[in-house]
Formats: C-alpha cells, sequence, structure tokens
C-alpha cells in the first residue's frame, strides 16, 4: 500500500491512521482527494448540461420569434386538415364526397380506398384521376410537414443549419401548396373535363391557408436566421466543456485540474457568500 500523499511504502500490518512519512490521516486525505474529484467532474458536467438546456431554450423560448415559430410550426400540420376540393360522386341511388384534405383522409379513409375502383369507372374515371392532384400534393405535403417537425425537434443540436432546413423545406411546401390550389381552382372554375352530370369536383381554400401559414414558417426562420440565434451561456461554460471533452479523452488528468476548474468573479462572489451563509447557519445550530 502507498500513501495518497506523500507515495511512501506502508506496510499491510501498519494499521496505524496516520502515514509513517508524511504524517497525513491517510482516510481523511483520501476521502478529501475523492470529494475534490467528484466537485471538479459536476463542475464540468454541470457546464455541459447548463449548455444544452441554454440551446433549448434559445431554439424554442429564446425570443419572440422563435416562441411564434414554435407556434406556426404547429400550425403547420394542423392546416393541412383544411381540403384543396372535393369530388362528389352521382350515381343511381349513390352519392360519395371524397375530400382533399387531412381531415378526409382520416374521416373518409373507407371511401378514399375505392379511389382505385373509381379510376377503372367509365363514369368517374376522369374525374377520379383529376383527384389524385390534389391528393398527390397532400401526401407530399404530409412527408414534408414529418420533415419539417423533425428539423423543429432537433433544432436545438444545430440552431442555423436547422433553422435553414426549416426555412428551405416550408418555402418548397408553401409553393407547392399554392400550385396544387390553382390547379384545383381551375378544374372546378375552368372545368377542362369532360361535362358529365354524375361527378363534379369543387375547389376549397385549404391550400392557400397552408401557403399561408408555411410561408409565416419560412419567414420566422429567416429572420431568426438574420437576427442571428445565439444561446446564453453562463460564463466559461464553453471552457468547462471543452477541458470535459479533453478529459474524457484522456488528454487532461481530472486530478491534475484545480477547484474550482474555472471560476467567475460573479461566480466566486455567490459561492463565499452561500459559504457565509452556511457557516453562520452552523453557529446559529450549536447556540441553539
Amino acid at each position: 500500500m502507498q500513501c495518497p500523499k506523500c507515495g511512501g511504502h506502508i506496510p499491510f500490518y501498519d494499521l496505524r491512521p496516520n502515514c509513517k512519512h508524511c504524517g497525513v490521516n491517510i482516510w481523511y486525505f483520501s476521502q478529501q482527494a475523492s470529494l475534490a474529484h467528484d466537485a471538479k467532474r459536476t463542475e464540468l458536467e454541470g457546464a455541459a448540461a447548463r449548455i444544452v438546456i441554454a440551446r433549448i431554450k434559445a431554439a424554442y423560448i429564446g425570443s419572440k420569434a422563435a416562441i411564434a415559430r414554435m407556434i406556426v410550426s404547429i400550425g403547420s400540420a394542423a392546416v393541412l386538415l383544411l381540403p384543396f376540393g372535393s369530388l362528389k360522386l352521382f350515381a343511381p341511388f349513390y352519392e360519395k364526397t371524397l375530400s382533399a384534405g387531412l381531415l378526409g383522409v382520416i374521416t373518409g379513409s373507407g371511401d378514399l380506398a375505392k379511389l382505385p375502383t373509381y379510376l377503372k369507372s367509365a363514369m368517374f374515371s376522369d374525374y377520379a384521376k383529376a383527384f389524385l392532384l390534389p391528393m398527390g400534393v397532400l401526401a407530399i405535403l404530409l412527408l414534408l410537414v414529418t420533415v419539417l417537425f423533425f428539423l423543429f425537434i432537433l433544432t436545438f443540436l444545430n440552431l442555423e443549419k436547422t433553422a435553414r432546413a426549416m426555412r428551405t423545406t416550408s418555402l418548397v411546401g408553401a409553393v407547392i401548396a399554392l400550385l396544387g390550389q390553382i390547379a384545383v381552382l381551375v378544374m372546378d372554375f375552368a372545368r377542362p373535363l369532360p361535362a358529365t352530370p354524375a361527378a363534379q369536383i369543387h375547389a376549397g381554400w385549404g391550400g392557400f391557408a397552408i401557403a399561408a401559414v408555411w410561408f409565416a414558417v419560412f419567414f420566422l426562420n429567416h429572420l431568426m436566421l438574420k437576427k442571428g440565434i445565439e444561446p446564453a451561456y453562463r460564463e466559461n461554460d464553453v471552457k468547462r466543456r471543452e477541458i470535459l471533452r479533453q478529459v474524457r479523452r484522456g488528454e487532461i488528468d481530472l486530478d491534475s485540474l484545480s477547484l474550482p476548474v474555472l471560476e467567475s468573479p460573479e461566480e466566486r462572489e455567490d459561492r463565499l457568500k452561500a459559504l457565509e451563509e452556511a457557516l453562520k447557519a452552523e453557529e446559529e445550530g450549536k447556540e441553539l
């Protein structure tokens, strides 16, 4: 066995609490070193956790633009419930309405499953083929909103890159929604399809609402990138995180660092104040 302070050899049969070479209390010194080791690691790991929290705050609630982006990002999915238009099918003793919106897909999924049958029908085929256009646009938007939500959830990992990706995704979605709605309006009002009493396409206004919300997502991300998305880090926390990385890579020995590892004047003042309060409380307890 070796003394934890001076490194001197201590025989196994020497049960004295103090080292015979330097006189230090072996148990106390070991405990003190262990506590110092844990305190240093806690300081560094606490800084890394605070950095993550600061990035999360900056991404979601760090500014009015961030809060507005969170709201419209949720709205970008909710607004898909509004239909681009509808297809009404008529036959003797038969009438069905298919809605090209997420709400129509959810509530009328059974009827939409019959769309391949309508495509083969001599009576409904032309209108069923035309109805594929808004349904295709809706499918693309569902894919894009999934990407948008994925980027939004992970935006704190890289504030600027994810904001740029959200800006691009929302712009593409807005343009697609706008073009899809215009196409449905043309089919409704210009009526390029063969005239038939068996089927009718009616335009909705969901595409314009979708485009408006997705343009808002684009604008808010653009605004945040223009102003800069800077998390509010505590002083020295970035340096502490870098030291922690070096410790984990084995480049720095944690025990060789001072305690505290890094300390700003404000942190030193807070630490001394807390120590003073603790000593005062201890003295009051003894008096009682």
